[in-house]
């Protein structure tokens, strides 16, 4: 939908770019915009403690490549290895919902 100043909704550019809702090449947009939001929860959540990627990934008894590479949305990661990171590594709590 445009408006008068000719500007695009976010709606109707995802339409546009990716297809309705439902359609295949916007699902794979979800999910990889949803990958993507965890990777900055993370990474702000870090951030905010003062602790360093190397400090993150020793918390949790991994590397400074892989939580780099789950920032950077250029890793899948695990929902055991995601636990650990937020409740061991950043003395959080995990909450999901679903939405069907």
């Amino acid at each position: 939908m445009k408006t008068d100043n000719n500007i695009t909704s976010f709606d109707s550019h995802l339409d546009n770019n990716y297809g309705k809702i439902g359609s295949e090449k916007r699902d794979a947009f979800e999910e990889e915009f949803e990958t993507f939001k965890i990777g900055v929860l993370i990474q702000e959540a870090r951030k905010r403690q003062h602790l360093t990627q190397a400090e993150l990934a020793e918390k949790v008894g991994t590397t400074k490549n892989y939580i780099s590479r789950i920032e950077n949305n250029a890793s899948d990661i695990r929902l055991s290895t995601l636990m650990r990171i937020i409740k061991d590594g950043l003395g959080g709590s995990l909450k999901l919902s679903l939405d069907l």
